[in-house]
Order: C-alpha cells, then sequence, then structure tokens
C-alpha cells in the first residue's frame, strides 16, 4: 500500500457555486475574509491518492486527527465530487465551528474527481460494495481509527455498508437521499424524462432533482448541469452510475427487543436520515427542500449535525450549542427549501 499527497489553496466563499481549489502550494491555508467566517482562521488540507485492494483513491483530508476523536468521512452521490457536493455545507459558519475539532477527510470515488484521467478500455470499476470495502485503506493509510460518515445518495449506500462491514470503523452515519434498495433512482428518473432521453447529464439530474426544480429553479440547476457536464469526466461517470444502479439491497432490518436484537442485520451505530421534501429519494428515505439538502439548506443540515454530534456525546467541543437530544439509533430530519 502506498500513498502520495499534494497540498492546494482554497478559497472561502458563502456562494454555493464555489466549487473549486487552485492546486499551488504544500501547505494549504485557508484565509477566511467572508464576515460570515471571522474566526476561522485556516486550516491545512493535504491530498492524497491511495492504493486499496479494488484500485486507487482519491482523497482530500481537511486539519489534522485530534486524539481520540473521530473523524468526519464524507462520500458524495453520482455526478457530483467532494467539492460540489459538500463545499456549500463545510463552508458555512455553523460547520466550520465543528470542523475547528474534527478534521475532515472527503473521499472521491475513483474517477471523479476534477481532471481525473479516463479509465483505460476494459477497466472494471468497482461495485458498491468494493466501493465501500475501499474505506477501510484509507483509514489505515491516514492513521484514523474511526469515523461519523456524511454520505449523500451512493455516497450514503457506500457508508452504510462500510458501517456494516466493519461496525467498529463507524461511530456515527448522517445519510442523505439514501436508498437502500437494489432498484435504483436512475431507472426511475430516466422513466419521468419525455422521450425516454439517453443523455446521462439529463438523468443524473433527473436523479438528484424534482420535475419541478429542473424547471424552477433555474440558478441551481443551471449550474449542477454545467458541472457535471464539464467538470466530470463523463465515461468514468458512466461507470460509476452503472456500479450505482447495480447495487444490491442493504438488507437492513429493525431489531424488535426481545425477538431478534442479536441476531437481525442492522446498523450498530447511530443513524440520522435526511432527505428534502422535493427530492427523488423522498420515497426511500420516508421523510422538505429540494434535491441537495446540503447545497440548499447548509444551515438546517449544519443544525442537525451538531445536535447529533451533541447527542453521541462530544458535546463539550461545542461550547456555543447546549440542547441534548439523546442517543436514539435512527432518527429521521426533514429539510425545506422554503424557509
Amino acid at each position: 500500500m502506498s500513498v502520495s499527497s499534494r497540498a492546494a489553496e482554497v478559497s472561502i466563499s458563502s456562494d454555493a457555486t464555489d466549487f473549486f481549489l487552485t492546486y499551488n502550494a504544500v501547505v494549504v491555508v485557508v484565509m477566511c475574509n467572508n464576515k460570515q467566517h471571522q474566526g476561522w482562521a485556516k486550516t491545512y488540507t493535504t491530498e492524497h491518492d491511495i492504493e486499496t485492494p479494488h484500485g486507487v483513491l482519491h482523497v482530500t483530508l481537511r486539519g489534522t486527527p485530534k486524539g481520540n476523536r473521530p473523524v468526519i468521512l464524507t462520500y458524495h452521490d453520482i455526478g457530483l465530487n467532494h467539492k460540489s457536493c459538500f463545499n456549500t455545507l463545510f463552508n458555512f459558519e455553523d460547520m466550520q465551528e465543528i470542523t475547528q475539532h474534527f478534521a475532515v477527510v472527503h473521499v472521491d470515488a475513483p474517477g471523479q474527481q476534477e481532471s481525473a484521467p479516463p479509465f483505460p478500455t476494459g477497466y472494471q470499476y468497482p461495485t458498491m460494495d468494493e466501493l465501500a470495502e475501499m474505506l477501510p485503506s484509507v483509514l489505515t493509510q491516514l492513521k484514523i481509527n474511526s469515523v461519523i460518515g456524511i454520505g449523500v445518495g451512493a455516497g450514503a449506500y457506500i457508508l452504510t455498508r462500510l458501517a456494516l462491514n466493519e461496525p467498529a470503523l463507524v461511530e456515527g452515519l448522517v445519510l442523505i437521499n439514501v436508498d437502500p434498495c437494489a432498484k435504483g433512482w436512475i431507472d426511475w428518473a430516466a422513466s419521468k424524462l419525455s422521450g425516454w432521453t439517453s443523455n446521462l447529464v439529463d438523468i443524473v439530474m433527473a436523479h438528484h432533482f424534482s420535475t419541478d426544480e429542473l424547471t424552477e429553479n433555474q440558478e441551481i440547476i443551471q449550474t449542477y448541469r454545467l458541472h457535471i457536464a464539464q467538470d466530470i469526466n463523463q465515461d468514468n461517470l458512466a461507470l460509476f452510475c452503472q456500479s450505482y444502479n447495480s447495487r444490491r439491497d442493504l438488507e437492513i432490518e429493525r431489531p424488535i427487543l426481545g425477538l431478534n436484537e442479536n441476531t437481525v442485520k442492522t446498523l450498530k451505530c447511530p443513524a440520522l436520515l435526511i432527505v428534502g421534501d422535493t427530492s427523488p429519494a423522498v420515497e426511500a428515505v420516508m421523510a422538505d427542500c429540494g434535491g441537495l439538502p446540503q447545497v440548499v439548506q447548509p444551515g438546517k443540515l449544519a443544525e442537525a449535525f451538531k445536535y447529533f454530534v451533541q447527542g453521541m456525546g462530544y458535546s463539550k467541543y461545542l461550547s456555543s450549542f447546549c440542547l441534548f437530544i439523546g442517543n436514539i439509533n435512527v432518527k429521521r430530519l426533514i429539510v425545506s427549501s422554503s424557509s
């Protein structure tokens, strides 16, 4: 196993379309000249290409792992990478209060990072199970003992699979627009597009956004359409989509006290399920916001994450937050885009 590293300079902005990194330094310093981010003077970011049993993963480490605290591990959805999926959330003031105390590892699925080269002809893209099996190698290489996972869509499925395979590694999960079933939203999304278009960008957009959003929220729709079409290698994206659409059921069952709690297949860690009210995944999650809650309502999601982390016993790191929610195995959050 080997690892290579590089560094980047990051400009923080409250603009939801600010996705991009400029690679030009050995030490990364994030300067905060926006009033929203006062008090967060700088952080250090390094990028790594880590070999795993199923290929190389591109990961970005923000901050330094601290003591016995878990690291926040993110995994993005199809058509996105860690920047377009999570920058808006992690640049939000309340989220930065948390990341002062917890390092963050952003994972890019194979071939989905910006400027990723195309895979060679005949390349066998990892299955969803194999994508989850790649993550322990990343944590070992970065000397990380445990994580709190934040995943969206396909990334939420992968992190859930990690928690089922390696429960000792995962202290908690925040799952956004997760679908635990084998039948993918990509098939369903294609069916609601007029003319059964074969355009991959349209199919991925329908995976992220409802029909109403695709016609009404033109600014964010145009931003993400251009990102998916121009910033992600289309052949690589097609392979990731195919892997996601071929996933199998997670087969998680709810434990019943006194009946099957010792034999049932279920998560051993706390989990927070989040979905937007107009997300195509809303029925799967059983949930109010659009298809990307972490972009449309980062404040609400950051607040929910604070509650969640505090309920896991890390309230001493959140000095300005005092409401206790207790330890509940699975919670659901409905996020609204209109308030």
